[in-house]
């Protein structure tokens, strides 16, 4: 076996391409030839993906004798030649005019949460409820400014300009502390960074600005440039069906904000939403398909989603689709979030949609409205009878939203209620949602 080993990843996890790492040892362990040497790519992953095909289809025809590659030899084109039709994509977003822009949330509500519009005219993009839509973010300038302050450079308008829309200025990596510690001469930061338990423990909760104000020191430009990466963008799963509203997408997204080691936080990419961007202004966007999370194929096939907070955002668009189509199954949503008053999303939609039959039931859970807490799994299990009897009668199950807490204690709960109601034990009730995980009837889309 000959092979080569191009390995995706993102510098913020701890396990920076690891699954591409153990594939390569792996392989060389068991005797096989690496053609080339493994590359391990972030976010930005185009450029250095290429390279790798390249060099590994070269040595590939190389051994071959100087033959072209066979059909077995797949050729993937990472950077494709630009069409004579322009096309949208993440290395090419569309300008997106916003045309609504909401907060959902009510005055007394402890978050904000945004509903907005984007028109899609002219752009040929086309979406499928269950996909995600890209955004370019822009940094929050104070932060821009507090980053720059910090290596000696404030007031530097063009390097403002350049961390405002091109880098990452929040997420802290294990390379920018190595490299950060070699600029400065700090012992301290060079025990971290050779130390994984220290990294581990110094990473959580900080940020750029955090390194940087741990070891005050004045960088040029270019080497505050060359710590930093480019600045991701940030998908979210598009709220619509495009059969319902055409030359549109709209978006849910809940205002980011947290406090660690003593300073304020704010969401890149949902600050920028909820504080920089208004009706008529412009987003860079794009669609990043998922196609593993669908609508049934059968519109007679019964669903059940579980959508907690801004989670819930796909279900909106499922349920716009099944509408407009006219799909015959039945749909069972389960929504959660803090107090019924103030944060019942969609609330009028929903009800609109229970009357006129597209919702067949609504189960929902608003934790803070009563002295104990309760969350979309405590509905499931109030409701575990007629909940499996719909699994049993083929109901596709979809979770979308939190995957620290939520999904988790969802996974949780399906087994317990299928062994409570069929009379399996635990493994046989995890077997049995594996089964449906197999077949396409257990989906999930967590972050």
């Amino acid at each position: 076996v000959r092979y080569a080993v191009l390995a995706l990843g993102d510098r913020a996890y701890a396990q920076f391409c690891e699954i591409g790492r153990q594939f390569d040892d792996r392989l060389e362990a068991l005797g096989a030839t690496r053609v080339c040497a493994r590359i391990d790519c972030d976010l930005d992953y185009e450029a250095p993906a290429t390279g790798w095909l390249g060099n590994s289809l070269v040595e590939l025809k190389k051994i071959a004798g100087g033959a072209e590659p066979d059909a077995a030899v797949i050729h993937v084109d990472f950077a494709r030649e630009a069409p004579d039709e322009p096309t949208y994509s993440r290395g090419n977003p569309f300008e997106a005019e916003i045309t609504e822009h909401t907060n959902l949330s009510g005055s007394r509500s402890t978050g904000r949460t945004f509903h907005v519009e984007l028109s899609l005219e002219g752009s040929g993009l086309a979406y499928e409820p269950g996909d995600a839509i890209g955004f370019v973010p822009t940094n929050d300038p104070a932060q821009v400014e507090a980053v720059l302050s910090a290596a000696g450079l404030g007031g530097d308008s063009d390097l403002h300009a350049k961390l405002g829309h091109e880098f990452d200025i929040s997420t802290l990596t294990r390379p920018q502390i190595k490299s950060y510690a070699e600029i400065t001469g700090s012992a301290a930061l060079a025990e971290i960074a050779r130390d994984e338990a220290s990294m581990a423990a110094f990473i959580p909760g900080r940020q750029v600005i955090d390194l940087l104000l741990s070891t005050p020191h004045r960088l040029s430009g270019e080497q505050l440039l060359g710590l930093l990466r480019p600045l991701p963008p940030r998908l979210y799963s598009v709220a619509s069906s495009q059969k319902a509203v055409e030359q549109e997408a709209h978006l849910l997204i809940a205002d980011v904000t947290y406090e660690t080691h003593g300073r304020a936080r704010r969401g890149v990419a949902s600050s920028d939403i909820a504080d920089r961007r208004a009706t008529g202004q412009k987003l860079k966007v794009y669609v990043k398909p998922n196609p593993h999370f669908r609508l049934p194929a059968d519109p007679a096939r019964k669903t059940i989603l579980i959508g907690p907070g801004t989670g819930v955002a796909p279900f909106r668009g499922f349920l716009q689709e099944r509408e407009v189509t006219g799909a015959t199954g039945q749909n069972w949503l389960f929504f959660g979030s803090r107090n019924y008053m103030h944060d019942f999303l969609y609330q009028l939609e929903f009800q609109d949609w229970l009357k006129s039959g597209v919702l067949t039931h609504i189960d929902v859970a608003f934790s803070r409205d009563q002295p104990e807490k309760i969350y979309v799994q405590h509905r499931m299990w109030q409701r575990r009878s007629d909940l499996f009897r719909w699994i049993e009668e083929g109901a596709a199950i979809y979770v979308c939203g939190d995957g620290q807490a939520m999904a988790k204690d969802v996974h949780a709960m399906l087994p317990r209620v299928i062994a409570d109601q069929s009379g399996r034990d635990a493994d046989a009730a995890t077997a049995y949602l594996d089964d449906l995980r197999r077949s396409g009837r257990y989906l999930r889309d967590v972050y």
